[in-house]
């Protein structure tokens, strides 16, 4: 198990597979993130948090060292930020974030909320900001969220089936129709209607069409229900 060590940028670390999110998510490569923390043992919760597939987590501790880690590269995807650290002020950081990692996500973690710095925050164009203390659970999402919108995670071909056949079930059961009705009203045979709403099997692309104008929604709005999700 790598720890993270105080004072230091840690080496990256490389942690056996984490608890699973609700949607099984997979990287599309090496994913770099960097956790900035004056307290070592919140860089150490973080980095047990978010250690897991092919993330690479760094943290460092040392405010004498901020800036040096930001000018590491490879680049990192996402910066998870104590806003107040001793002896830097927090637009100092953020200018050597836009200066050093323009392509970074940030997310913030605070335990001195206020209006003040989220609106700094939001100026910055922080990803998002979050309070200490925290669950761990709602910070992993909150990185898994940022992650996928930059295309870093997508969902495995198990997990779309899945989710896909889920959103179908619930709307047509919200519609009070049944497989026989989806199945007359599609041409698709009721067997083959069951096994995609229970991710066993992979619909085309002309079956899922049918099955949306058999449930009176566009495919976008089934796929954006399954992003929800």
């Amino acid at each position: 198990m790598t720890v993270a060590m105080e004072d230091r940028v840690t080496q990256p670390a490389r942690a056996a597979r984490g608890p699973a999110p609700l949607r099984e998510l997979h990287s599309s490569g090496d994913i770099r993130i960097l956790v900035v923390d004056d307290e070592p043992g919140t860089c150490s919760l973080i980095q047990a948090a978010l250690a897991a597939r092919d993330f690479r987590v760094e943290t460092v501790s040392d405010p004498s060292m901020v800036e040096a880690a930001l000018k590491a590269t490879p680049a990192y995807h996402l910066i998870v930020l104590d806003y107040v650290i001793p002896s830097l002020e927090p637009d100092q950081v953020f200018g050597w974030i836009r200066d050093h990692q323009p392509d970074a996500n940030v997310v913030v973690v605070t335990g001195y909320p206020s209006v003040d710095s989220a609106l700094n925050c939001l100026r910055a164009r922080t990803y998002d900001y979050l309070t200490k203390p925290f669950q761990v659970d709602q910070l992993r999402d909150i990185v898994f969220r940022c992650l996928e919108g930059k295309g870093l995670l997508r969902m495995t071909e198990e997990a779309l089936r899945e989710s896909l056949g889920s959103a179908i079930r619930e709307r047509r059961k919200a519609l009070g129709l049944t497989l026989s009705n989806m199945s007359d009203r599609t041409g698709v045979s009721l067997g083959y209607l069951s096994q995609i709403e229970l991710g066993k099997n992979s619909a085309s692309i002309e079956t899922l069409y049918r099955i949306c104008l058999a449930l009176g929604m566009k495919m976008s709005e089934l796929f954006q229900s399954v992003q929800r999700s």
